[in-house]
């Protein structure tokens, strides 16, 4: 022997040491890699720009902001679209006609039928 009373005593002081060493490596742990990482997409464009005016007209002028800038991000359906478009049709008449109340409601069944915050 090399002077050691237990062969196995030395053996697991050399495994635990090499073991422990390893634990203590300097090196670095995984990396989350970006080719995982979905692409951010834009929801709105640059320019979109929400009007203001008088409370109904003001409320239907915003709503087609919202849809020409989501039809023009590919997110809205020509189908859709086409009913959002008359429902603004049908909201601007009534504001038009001076039913305020009316109008704005319109605005507010219409976004909420379609998914949208009202």
């Amino acid at each position: 022997m090399t002077g050691h009373s237990n062969p196995i005593r030395f053996f697991t002081a050399v495994t635990l040491t090499v073991a422990l060493a390893a634990c203590n490596s300097a090196a670095p742990g995984p990396q989350a890699s970006a080719a995982y990482a979905p692409a951010p997409q834009r929801a709105t464009h640059a320019d979109l720009q929400l009007p203001a005016g008088t409370p109904c007209s003001a409320d239907i002028q915003r709503w087609q902001a919202v849809q020409d800038n989501d039809i023009a991000a590919g997110q809205v359906g020509d189908s859709v679209a086409r009913q959002i478009a008359g429902e603004i049709a049908g909201a601007s008449a009534a504001c038009r006609a001076g039913r305020d109340a009316e109008a704005r409601s319109m605005v507010v069944q219409s976004r909420r039928s379609h998914g949208y915050p009202s």
